[in-house]
């Protein structure tokens, strides 16, 4: 599952971009699948029957990353960008990045001021991303073109994986490449002759900017029963306004609620139920700062019975993104148990 992982992270993807990690997906898993297509938004839809008849279950795990694009070059080469997703103004100085264009890979820096300098501004100031820039080395916008750098360039974070302590890492993306490997890994590991019903494996796009691949697919497909597998964000840190109710390292986060979906009580609490019955370590999560392809998928095809499996994170939507890979685990035997459970429908009516 780590070297899966790490796979999947250094293949940049931001929204809208994520044609490249869709098509490792599907040459990945083209062999395990019964059906396997891409629809027009570039959701990859992975099909599986199961040996005997059952729910058909969905389940979406994200490919987009938060990222930005290029929007203009200046006369001196320096780089003006705009937002893919969700960032924090407070966090982009000083950050690596990494600028594709048709040439390929161009590394280089958000700006920021020398420390040298800080006795000249306001150290209040945070500064709006409109005002930075990136600076790749290019000495004029002449030669940042001849590097191949353009307008509607994308453009992710330079931070691969490394280890920290004995079971964690960092780095960028995890939100949500950590959902498609486990979605991957449930294809790959699933004793499909044991299962009663049929797993629909979404791996959606655009995620991060308004869950525009989950409502692609929740139009078109009508499952019995959906589940999101997506990063979330932990409360585990001194901060002043985190609750302590999200930890890393306390097991797979089962939603209960969050901005974009009120969890079916079916469903989360059948989730609970086989993490008991498995001994696999959960923790329940209601936390409204955050949304998952769980949002859409709810409300297709007349109303879905939804839930998520949370993987716990730290500093998400940041250049290092810190999970706990025991976490990652527990989520995957939850997700795989959850698969070999399930034997109707009625288990997730609302009444």
């Amino acid at each position: 599952m780590k070297e899966l992982l790490r796979t999947l992270i250094d293949i940049p993807g931001p929204c809208g971009f994520e044609h490249e990690v869709i098509r490792f997906l599907y040459e990945r898993l083209k062999d395990q699948a019964d059906e396997i297509r891409v629809n027009g938004l570039g959701d990859l839809i992975v099909t599986k029957h199961g040996a005997f008849d059952g729910p058909v279950l969905a389940v979406s795990a994200h490919t987009d990353e938060v990222g930005f694009i290029v929007k203009k070059i200046e006369n001196s080469g320096l780089i003006r960008f705009e937002k893919l997703g969700g960032h924090d103004d407070r966090i982009l100085p000083a950050q690596r990045v990494i600028v594709t264009s048709d040439n390929g890979p161009h590394p280089g820096v958000i700006g920021t001021i020398s420390a040298h300098m800080m006795k000249f501004d306001n150290a209040q100031m945070i500064r709006n991303y409109r005002e930075l820039y990136i600076d790749v080395g290019a000495k004029d916008k002449t030669d940042a073109e001849a590097m191949g750098i353009k307008p509607g360039d994308y453009i992710t974070w330079d931070s691969p994986m490394r280890d920290a302590g004995s079971t964690r890492v960092y780095g960028h993306a995890y939100d949500d490449r950590c959902g498609c490997a486990l979605l991957v890994n449930a294809f790959e590991t699933v004793d499909f002759s044991q299962v009663h019903g049929t797993l629909i494996g979404i791996f959606s796009t655009q995620e991060e900017v308004g869950l525009r691949g989950a409502h692609a697919a929740a139009a078109e497909l009508r499952p019995d029963v959906s589940l999101a597998v997506d990063t979330t964000a932990v409360s585990d840190t001194p901060e002043g306004m985190m609750d302590h109710t999200l930890a890393l390292g306390d097991g797979a986060g089962i939603k209960i609620m969050d901005a974009s979906l009120i969890a079916s009580k079916a469903v989360w609490k059948y989730l609970v139920q086989t993490a008991e019955s498995e001994k696999i370590p959960y923790q329940t999560e209601i936390f409204t700062g955050i949304g998952t392809d769980a949002g859409a998928l709810h409300m297709g095809a007349g109303g879905v019975p939804t839930g998520v499996i949370s993987v716990p994170s730290r500093y998400a939507h940041s250049c290092i993104e810190m999970i706990d890979l025991e976490d990652v685990e527990a989520c995957g035997r939850l997700l795989n148990a959850f698969i070999l459970h399930m034997r109707s429908k009625e288990d997730f009516a609302f009444l």
